[in-house]
Formats: structure tokens, C-alpha cells, sequence
């Protein structure tokens, strides 16, 4: 079911008072990150308030497509996977008042709990991590690389993509990993920025060691292009290197 993509709002599905627009739920390995390699379910809500140009999951954001799923649906379908971990990812899963209802029904029935998220908004629910992926201005979807367009989106992008208030609010209260898509060297000097920006509002501490910073690309052919690179900068600044796991094991394939 196509939605608008120029708009963050969804219409209630008039079948369930408690319901998420999801685009799949599938079971995989958690490709990014501190759990890499975890046996996960990943429950993919569509919709988002950015636009990045390289979007992983472009049939989310730039041509948001679901079906509406009732709450207890989605755990039913959780329930048949062997796994105790499940991601809520997007998209953006916390634009959704229902998420935070999920995320409590989940942690009641003994999941882990990740929210794969872009940090430009808190809300209370039960998260046992946090991952936190602000976005820099090399994801903003300018003229010449807004694919679907000549950069509309660009401006609303570049307003809403940083909320240092919500990613203080988000790394105060959870578990959390901060993990910055690399295009290339330039973006080192925009991630110290934002860290010390955080770091003056937060009263709990950002380790380097909870800074991740991982290659952009989507198929292997393109982390091949960019993962060296971003590799030496870990080491470089002292902060971790997160493969993409699932780009390593299975390129592009949907579901994983």
C-alpha cells in the first residue's frame, strides 16, 4: 500500500485501534553495530521525517509502501522466530505514537530490544539499545543527488536532521551506540563537532568506544569503494569500526 512520500503523516488504519504501517518483518542477522552477528528479528515500520540520498531502505522513506499490522499481530509473527533479540527500524520506527506500545508489549514478553533510529526524536518506551544514527550533512539530498528528484527535499532535510536536544534526551536514558554513515574523510570534522555539542548537554558519558562509524554503501561493490577508508579513520580517531554484515553475506537481498 503506497503512501505519500512527500508527507510524514500516516491516516489510522480503521481496522485496529493499536496498529503500525509495516513494511516486513524477517529474520535475519543484525548486520550493524555492537550486536553484529546476533540472530534478530527486524520489524521495519515505513515512513520518515528525512530524506537521505543513499537510504537503505528507499521503499520506506522516498516511496514508503505497508500494510497495517495490528500490535498483536506483529508479536504473534515475532513469536515464531527462534530469536530473543528484535530491531524496530524504518525508516524512522519513532514517528509512530503506536511504536512506544510495541516496544513495552515486547519487553513485558522478555525480548531485547533494539530501535534503529535517526535521533531527532525521544519518546519513553522500553529500549535496550539505543542506535542512534545522527545524520551529516553529506546525506542531505541535494540537486545532484536526490534520487528521485532536483533536491525539494533538501531544505527540510537539512532543518530537521539534527536535534541535539532528542539525541541528549535518547543517550541520558538508554543503552545506546552513536552510528555515523561515512561517505568520506570530510565527514570527521562535522562527527568531533556534534560529539562535543553532545557531550556539553548530556550528563551521562560518551565513550569513544559507543561511537561507531560505518561505511556508506549499500552493495558490496560499494563498500568495497568506501570501507578501507572508513576503517583507517577508526583508528585514526580512536572510535569502532561496524561492518555491514549483512551487505558482506548477501548484497542487496530484501529480507535480510
Amino acid at each position: 500500500m503506497p503512501v505519500n512520500a512527500d508527507s510524514d503523516a500516516f491516516e489510522a488504519d480503521p481496522e485496529h485501534d493499536t496498529a503500525l504501517p509495516i513494511n516486513e518483518v524477517f529474520y535475519s542477522l543484525q548486520g550493524e553495530g555492537k550486536l553484529s552477528g546476533v540472530p534478530t528479528v527486524f520489524v521495519r515500520t515505513s515512513g520518515c521525517n528525512l530524506r537521505c540520498w543513499f537510504c537503505d531502505s528507499y521503499h520506506t522513506s522516498w516511496e514508503p509502501t505497508h500494510a497495517w499490522m495490528g500490535l498483536e499481530d506483529i508479536l504473534e509473527e515475532i513469536a515464531g522466530y527462534d530469536a530473543e533479540h528484535v530491531v524496530l527500524t524504518g525508516g524512522e520506527p519513532m514517528i509512530h505514537d503506536e511504536a512506544v506500545e510495541l516496544l513495552d508489549r515486547l519487553g513485558d514478553r522478555g525480548y531485547h530490544t533494539t530501535v534503529e533510529t535517526n535521533g531527532t526524536i525521544y519518546r519513553d518506551a522500553h529500549i535496550d539499545l539505543a542506535s542512534i544514527s545522527p545524520k551529516l550533512r553529506s546525506s542531505t539530498p541535494t540537486a545532484g543527488r536526490d534520487p528521485k528528484g532536483d533536491g525539494e527535499w533538501a531544505d527540510r532535510h537539512e532543518q530537521r536532521r539534527i536535534d541535539v536536544g532528542a539525541l541528549s534526551r535518547l543517550i541520558d536514558t538508554y543503552p545506546n551506540q552513536l552510528k555515523f554513515v561515512v561517505t568520506d574523510r570530510e565527514d570527521m570534522a562535522e562527527i568531533e563537532s556534534l560529539l562535543s555539542r553532545i557531550r556539553e548537554t548530556t550528563t551521562t558519558e560518551v565513550a569513544d568506544d559507543d561511537v561507531l562509524l560505518m561505511p556508506e554503501g549499500t552493495t558490496r561493490a560499494e563498500l568495497d569503494r568506501t570501507q578501507n577508508t572508513v576503517a583507517d579513520l577508526a583508528m585514526e580517531y580512536g572510535y569502532r569500526y561496524t561492518p555491514r554484515l549483512h551487505v558482506d553475506l548477501w548484497n542487496d537481498a530484501p529480507g535480510t
